[in-house]
């Protein structure tokens, strides 16, 4: 949320932001079958998880040479973490279900919804996080009106230097944000390696045959093969504008609507909302979902 306004010098930021993304595409048709294969889903999910906090140790010396490739890092191992926990969830879901007496799709439904309950919720703890740490700040500048007139959608439209926007918080802040984030994805890791169940070996075989990739380029092209079906095809246009949404909200309209009008100590104070909403709908929707179907939901 915070790397377009922190790291806005030639559109660093952006760019690094750019660059993950192209890596996770890259490494969502290679990647996770292979990973998940060889290392099964516990030790998968932790060897990505190392990257996140790879990520957050390149931000301590914010360069060309240190964004760019931890941000390539990042992104190679964001798609294995994601398809590791949802192959996780999905065989604990059936699991459950068998045992249960009930419908598999509805735990899964369930199991997503309280993940996400959980993962969106991090939002609001990290964003917290990063604007107590940033109205620290001494240098904090009021905006005229006349810089307010340069925010928001005519940001793009002016050369004008914006008071707020250019008064950066001091590197010992951003050090210490860095320095949170940065022990949180230690400790997760950890708690993913203690704690964490691996998948009994009776699950465990049939998601090596859900997850069985003979090539290279079998795994490559599966990726393509899936356009066959109409209804994956029916479901491009929505997976993109939920890309363009979350790259618009966490790169442009957090420093030309939060930064350049109230200050980078207001970033977190913004997506706390969002996430919190996030969250709440993650568990309603996923509660809900039994009696409506998806249809309703994506429509929605």
């Amino acid at each position: 949320s915070v790397q377009s306004s922190l790291h806005s010098q030639e559109g660093l930021g952006v760019a690094s932001l750019s660059v993950l993304y192209a890596a996770l595409i890259l490494s969502s048709m290679f990647l996770p079958p292979i990973l998940i294969k060889k290392l099964g889903c516990k030790w998968t999910m932790a060897g990505s998880m190392c990257c996140y906090i790879v990520f957050s140790i390149g931000n301590f010396y914010a360069s060309w040479y240190t964004l760019i490739p931890t941000s390539v890092i990042l992104g190679l191992g964001g798609a294995p973490l994601w398809s590791a926990k949802c192959t996780y969830l999905t065989i604990a879901g059936n699991s459950y279900a068998e045992k249960a007496g009930k419908k598999g799709k509805d735990v899964i439904n369930q199991y997503f919804g309280v993940f996400f309950l959980i993962f969106q919720s991090s939002g609001i703890w990290g964003n917290l996080m990063s604007s107590l740490i940033f109205s620290q700040a001494s240098n904090k500048v009021e905006t005229s009106e006349e810089n307010l007139a340069c925010c928001g959608a005519y940001d793009c439209m002016t050369d004008t230097a914006n008071a707020t926007g250019s008064a950066e918080p001091s590197h010992s802040l951003i050090y210490t944000l860095l320095g949170f984030y940065t022990a949180s994805g230690v400790l997760a890791v950890l708690l993913i390696v203690v704690f964490l169940d691996q998948i009994k070996s009776d699950q465990a075989e049939t998601e090596k045959e859900i997850l069985e990739t003979p090539s290279f380029w079998s795994t490559f092209l599966a990726t393509f093969q899936h356009l066959k079906d109409k209804r994956q095809c029916l479901l491009i246009p929505l997976t993109m504008y939920s890309g363009f949404e979350q790259g618009f909200l966490s790169g442009d309209y957090t420093k030309t609507y939060v930064t350049c009008a109230l200050g980078i100590h207001y970033i977190g104070y913004v997506m706390i909302c969002f996430s919190a909403v996030n969250s709440l709908c993650s568990l309603l929707f996923g509660k809900i979902s039994q009696f409506t179907g998806r249809k309703l939901l994506f429509a929605l």
